[in-house]
């Protein structure tokens, strides 16, 4: 057996069965949560903010139901018209009394075809609104938000949980509103027709209620889980997908198969479950409904017979009791419009509470607190000299890991400051401190002598130029994103950059040239041109200070050493900070900073540095010694 399929056993072996995961999830779940009113109340602000049009749809809604409500009512006129015993037939009026019937139907039909679009657009509007919303508060949120949420788990609030809501929007607000105006006019109308017959649903009715309450609090739960399985299942599927060429390389295709299999499971579970128990809630309240009608019918023809016939030509001493054949027949018609509400109300508890577990999970990013704001004396960075001095700086990403634990650092206007170290050391948590991507949690940050706290975070960082090792293109030409930091830039300054990073020819020998478009993330290019294009779109950006982190990593040895004269040409006069794991990159560096566990345990030029024969230079020999 191959280690893949000993891994897939291992994994299928270490799986709970479905009927166990369902059996844990009812005990974990019964009994607890239900709609909480804050989410409705939210989701109730976005509709209100289109008042015209929600008043338009509710007169309409009304118009409608009210029309159909009177056909019922038509429809005994015309049965006791024509009622045995009660003479001749006056056909006319029977006619007269269907064709003003039909009419209801037709126009109460039209109005909710009507309305059914109108609520669609309504919804539309509504979600519209709620997803720019989210996205501008994504945009807004720390760094620290997209290191701690997979981007397929965000993604997946963006798309799945906001159509989620919007088909509750568009279909169970309508039919909620709907299903009160319906329930209160066939109320009204039935206590008009037998006040008697109406008690047969003061039993039905309360057990309705009941029983929908009652599994509606155990819904809630499951809706929720079932929406947070299918974000780990979004989350996993983009990792994997993103990261074809390495799973194809080591040949784990099986193995990250069976993981899927398993996260899969889960969220097939957690959906049969939430299903499951609001699948339960329509059939019976149903069964409760179409007993009530059965009761209504048997009872209605009973008072026919007994009271109605026996009392004709006598004075009838229960004439509660009395009702004609017309008065059944328009009788059972409301019933079933009563009923029918109650039981259509039951079968969308299962969607109700999928959109509020949805729109809770959205609420939850909005809530969630972006960046710190800026202090309120805070002013803009502006003639930055460069220089930069860190002060006593202590800070982990975690309260109780501290990873820079007292760490100084100076660079006067122009220097070349490399930073260099074992993995984890600190390196790159730097460059967050520098550009405020997390604060400190001790020291100070000064840039030109003024505390970093103190300024502006866009100033801030529209002074800083940064090149990351993991390139970022997004889908457009090429020339778009050389201009990306550098809006309204013209094309001879565009190409004079690509011609600094040695990128231009590359560009030219392509068929449409700097129009060429680039998919998304770039992927049609090699990872080199993408790093090149990055440094190109640094260099056009005309900053006071850069930071290269491991810029040159993707490119080989001989583009490299190109790379390099440009780039001493682009940090001329510029404070420089280089994060480097190939130490012949930066031996021409004015400071290097040797980190290690979160201190400086070095710094100098490469030369003192080499001299001193300490980690420095056990770092040197070991990249070029083998």
């Amino acid at each position: 057996m191959t280690d893949n399929k000993k891994h897939m056993k291992k994994e299928k072996e270490k799986r709970p069965s479905l009927k166990r995961e369902i059996h844990e999830l009812e005990g974990q779940y019964s009994g607890k949560g239900s709609i909480k009113a804050a989410v409705l109340k939210r989701m109730a602000k976005y509709l209100l903010a289109h008042k015209p049009m929600l008043l338009l749809c509710l007169v309409i809604m009304l118009t409608s139901n009210v029309l159909a409500l009177a056909a019922p009512k038509l429809s005994q006129k015309a049965i006791d018209a024509i009622e045995p015993g009660a003479g001749a037939v006056d056909i006319e009026r029977v006619i007269g009394y269907a064709v003003v019937m039909i009419v209801c139907y037709a126009v109460s039909a039209a109005l909710s075809y009507l309305l059914a679009i109108m609520m669609v657009r309504l919804s539309q509007k509504i979600i519209y609104t709620m997803r720019k919303q989210l996205f501008n508060h994504l945009t807004e949120l720390p760094v620290s938000f997209f290191d701690t949420h997979a981007t397929g788990e965000i993604i997946s609030r963006i798309s799945y949980d906001i159509d989620t809501v919007n088909t509750s929007l568009s279909h169970d607000l309508l039919q909620i509103c709907a299903s009160v105006v319906t329930v209160i006019g066939s109320l009204v109308m039935m206590i008009s027709i037998s006040p008697v017959l109406l008690l047969v649903f003061a039993v039905t009715v309360p057990m309705s209620i009941i029983y929908t309450k009652f599994r509606s609090t155990r819904v809630r739960p499951l809706f929720r889980r079932r929406s947070q399985k299918l974000g780990e299942l979004n989350g996993y599927a983009e990792e994997m997908l993103s990261g074809q060429k390495t799973i194809r390389a080591y040949s784990r295709e099986e193995v990250i198969t069976s993981r899927f299999d398993a996260k899969n499971e889960e969220a097939v579970g957690a959906y049969y479950i939430a299903e499951y128990y609001a699948g339960t809630v329509g059939p019976t309240v149903n069964f409760v409904n179409n007993l009530s009608l059965s009761l209504v019918t048997m009872l209605g023809g009973i008072f026919f017979l007994f009271f109605e016939l026996n009392a004709a030509g006598e004075a009838n001493i229960l004439p509660l009791f009395t009702i004609s054949l017309g008065g059944v027949s328009a009788f059972v018609q409301y019933s079933r419009k009563f009923a029918g509400p109650i039981n259509e109300f039951a079968n969308i508890v299962s969607d109700l509470q999928s959109a509020c577990s949805s729109a809770e999970k959205v609420f939850t990013i909005m809530d969630t607190p972006t960046e710190t704001p800026d202090a309120w004396n805070a002013v803009r960075l502006e003639n930055v000299r460069g220089e930069v001095e860190l002060e006593n700086v202590r800070f982990g990403y975690v309260p109780e890991k501290t990873i820079i634990k007292d760490l100084s650092i100076r660079a006067n206007k122009g220097d070349l400051i490399a930073i260099v170290g074992p993995t984890g050391a600190g390196k790159t948590t730097v460059i967050n401190l520098l550009m405020r991507f997390y604060d400190v949690d001790g020291g100070k940050i000064f840039i030109d002598g003024r505390e970093i706290r103190d300024i502006t975070r866009d100033s801030l960082r529209e002074a800083f130029t940064m090149v990351l090792q993991d390139t970022w293109l997004f889908h457009g030409t090429i020339y778009d994103n050389i201009t990306y930091g550098k809006e309204g830039a013209g094309r001879e300054e565009v190409i004079r950059a690509a011609k600094m990073a040695r990128i231009h020819s590359y560009i030219e020998s392509l068929p449409d040239g700097y129009d060429t478009v680039l998919s998304d993330d770039g992927v049609n290019i090699s990872k080199g041109h993408k790093q090149l294009i990055t440094i190109a779109r640094a260099m056009l950006a005309d900053t006071p200070m850069l930071i290269l982190d491991e810029a040159t990593s993707n490119v080989d040895s001989r583009t490299e050493q190109q790379i390099q004269k440009a780039m001493y040409a682009l940090m001329e006069g510029r404070t420089c900070f280089v994060i480097a794991h190939r130490l012949s990159t930066i031996q021409n560096a004015d400071v290097i900073l040797v980190i290690k566990d979160g201190n400086v345990i070095e710094q100098g030029n490469h030369d003192a540095l080499m001299s001193q024969k300490g980690f420095y230079y056990s770092l040197y020999h070991s990249q070029f010694d083998n």
